[in-house]
């Protein structure tokens, strides 16, 4: 790295989906980076340069910097304490039973690195949680240090290029401790690699301007190149990550909502959505109609966001945020509703052919899928389902195992009364109507995510449904 772009060593507890990631994108930013995961397979598999999920670019990065020495794996917290100059906490907040986020993971991870933080460095969390954890986090964090683990750390901490910083507390400057900060992540699946390397905005919740001088270093790059940098407290920057995501959350569930009265009275809900994108003060990014947002953030964020709102006493954030996962959820039971109308009447023992099993194209994340939701939901109703997804089929055998799977569309296609086209890959939308209708009993279509021309399909003999139109 140059002078202005300085080299820190950096741990990234978790290599999971965000761990991995960010691991391997500081560390192509010049950084040495130590990974830490319990799980000892997952450390051998990502140490031989084998990503366990799938990310448009990241595997390759993983192995080119395995081979420049510039990152590794551990499942040993002590060298993982002894290593960092900041630890990023990147561990799971899964969604509890009653909907709030289970912080079990990240409460385990800091118990697990506390002891082992023998000198002055920062803490930064980037999972997604509540509102007010950072500052549990540093008291917990302090409470376990022990003066023994401090003896020796009196004084600065190391900066990059030589120099020190004056040393914050646990969350609170001045005091004994590492410094607590939260540094949100922003990352798109399918654009991860992207989005860390060229982040379009950083923010840093710090305590100290010490605390926000050490993130700066670690992003200077990224900062040099024009990201946004915010600078701000705690509680505001554990509240931004929760709050985009129920904002984009908010606007899917709102088209969708004008969906069902576009349904209702006949009107072209993607000429409505075309003419609402082209008001610059609502822009027409996460304005699609269709079978609505699913993955591993927004419905649990969501959710968890309604449960913290409700244990401060906000209805009304509440009650939004309770009416956008009820329209999200209704767009499914929509779906069914066409593919059953579509089979006439029944779906039992209708042959189903289902295109797309992940949640969005360019990956093969299956968590809370709409599609798979929508499959297993036909299934109930004693439909035979068949699925082909172009990445995601391993992972969705594993959630929905009583449905079948295809290695092609033409495949899962074969003798099918209807086609549901339940992922938007861009394969899906070059398959000529002609060459499907070759293969299936009745060329019955149901897009349900509003991108296929049903004109074209029409012309071709289709009977074609649209989630949210004619």
């Amino acid at each position: 790295m140059s002078p202005s772009h300085p080299r820190l060593r950096l741990t990234v507890i978790g290599a999971g989906y965000l761990g991995l990631t960010h691991a391997v994108c500081m560390a192509h930013l010049g950084h040495d980076v130590l990974a830490l995961d319990v799980d000892e397979n997952k450390v051998a598999r990502a140490a031989q340069g084998q990503a366990p999920f799938f990310e448009p670019g990241l595997e390759p990065l993983l192995r080119k910097n395995l081979e420049a020495g510039r990152l590794r794996f551990t499942n040993s917290f002590a060298e993982a304490g002894a290593f960092g100059d900041v630890h990023f906490l990147c561990v799971g907040t899964p969604q509890a039973a009653d909907g709030s986020a289970d912080l079990s993971y990240v409460y385990a991870a800091a118990d697990a690195l506390a002891p082992h933080l023998s000198r002055r460095c920062v803490i930064a969390g980037k999972s997604t949680v509540p509102v007010g954890t950072a500052r549990r986090l540093a008291a917990r964090i302090g409470a376990r240090i022990g003066a023994h683990a401090m003896a020796g750390a009196a004084g600065a901490y190391p900066m990059a290029g030589g120099g020190t910083a004056e040393p914050g507390g646990a969350g609170e400057p001045g005091e004994a401790g590492p410094e607590m900060a939260w540094n949100p992540e922003f990352l798109r699946e399918g654009f991860a690699v992207q989005d860390s390397l060229s982040p379009d905005r950083l923010v840093f919740g710090v305590t100290s301007q010490q605390a926000a001088q050490a993130l700066r270093q670690v992003y200077a790059q990224p900062i040099a190149q024009g990201a946004a940098e915010v600078v701000t407290d705690l509680e505001t920057a554990e509240l931004v990550k929760v709050s985009a995501n129920a904002f984009l959350a908010t606007k899917i569930s709102f088209i969708n909502a004008m969906a069902e009265v576009c349904e209702a009275v006949g009107a072209d809900v993607l000429s409505l959505a075309r003419a609402l994108g082209h008001d610059s003060r609502i822009g027409a990014r996460f304005l699609g109609p269709g079978l609505g947002y699913g993955g591993g953030c927004l419905p649990k964020d969501v959710r968890a966001f309604r449960a913290t709102a409700r244990e401060l006493g906000i209805d009304s954030v509440a009650a939004i945020l309770t009416e956008v996962d009820a329209v999200n959820l209704r767009r499914r039971a929509r779906t069914v509703d066409l593919a059953r109308d579509a089979a006439g009447g029944s779906l039992a023992g209708c042959r189903v052919a289902a295109l797309g099993a992940a949640f969005k194209p360019n990956s093969d994340d299956v968590r809370d899928s709409a599609s798979l939701d929508v499959c297993g939901r036909m299934a109930a109703e004693g439909a035979i389902v068949t699925v082909h997804d172009p990445v995601a089929i391993q992972k969705a055998a594993a959630v929905q195992p009583a449905l079948r799977y295809a290695n092609s569309a033409l495949a899962a296609a074969a003798d099918a009364d209807v086609v549901l086209h339940l992922t938007e890959w861009p394969e899906y939308r070059l398959i000529e109507p002609d060459k499907l209708g070759a293969v299936v009993a009745r060329r019955n279509m149901v897009d349900a995510r509003c991108v296929l021309d049903g004109p074209r399909w029409r012309s071709a003999g289709w009977s074609f449904r649209l989630l949210g139109g004619s």
